[in-house]
């Protein structure tokens, strides 16, 4: 190889290096969200998501309950806010009804007062009532709890109609993007964060792909490709 050849392709590499170097700059720059990312946290099996920006949370109160959203099933469900129940307590029909935990996962049932559900397990709130009620009002009871519907998820960037979706079983990072009319032109379509909070109580955004599901409670933001 001639000298000048050498030359142009000494030219053309450091180019290139300093192209990659302003973008991942860019990039950097852009990404201006303190937020904490953790790459990696126990779940549960099948379970790791992504998201990213600064969005508005419905409070530390899905703090239990979201951190502990795994893929066991309904049993194992921890309840938070914006849950919506179906309560029975048996031969009792002022009590029986529906009920929605409030923003702080906070319980209002008759004769028991507040109860704090955030947290809790259905059948673990079944026992937190009966316990509230026998024996000064009723004894022995028996009451059932039935979870309706769970809190939403949330979806924001580049997506056709970001906002709050309901949560059903096996929602992944793709169904929620179809869900919410698909992505915008600008999206970047192969990475994803996903904000949750953690057993502490703080906001974490993990990592995810088309695949992660999604959890009750989950904000996932599709952010703009650069390039």
């Amino acid at each position: 190889m001639s000298a000048s050849r050498r030359t142009i392709s000494r030219a053309i590499r450091s180019s290139l290096a300093a192209v990659a170097m302003v973008g991942a700059l860019a990039l950097s720059a852009c990404d201006r969200d303190p937020t904490p990312i953790v790459e990696d946290v126990p779940q549960g099996p099948a379970m790791s998501l992504q998201t990213q920006h600064g969005v508005p949370v419905q409070g530390a109160a899905l703090a239990a309950s979201t951190a502990s959203y795994d893929a066991k099933g309904p049993a194992d469900y921890k309840l938070g806010a914006n849950d919506r129940m179906r309560i029975i307590v048996l031969g009792q029909d002022k009590l029986t009804g529906e009920y929605v935990l409030d923003g702080s996962g906070m319980l209002a049932f008759p004769l028991v007062g507040q109860l704090q559900a955030g947290g809790m397990t259905a059948g673990q709130l079944e026992k937190a009532i009966a316990a509230k009620l026998d024996p000064d009002y009723i004894r022995n009871p028996s009451v059932s709890v039935e979870i309706l519907t769970r809190r939403p998820f949330f979806i924001l960037g580049e997506v056709q109609k970001p906002g709050s979706y309901p949560h059903m079983s096996e929602v992944n990072v793709l169904s929620a993007v179809a869900m919410a009319g698909g992505f915008t032109y600008r999206a970047r379509e192969n990475q994803f964060y996903i904000k949750r909070i953690d057993h502490d109580g703080k906001m974490i955004r993990v990592p995810a792909t088309a695949e992660t599901l999604v959890r009750p409670g989950d904000i996932v933001q599709v952010k703009e490709r650069y390039f």
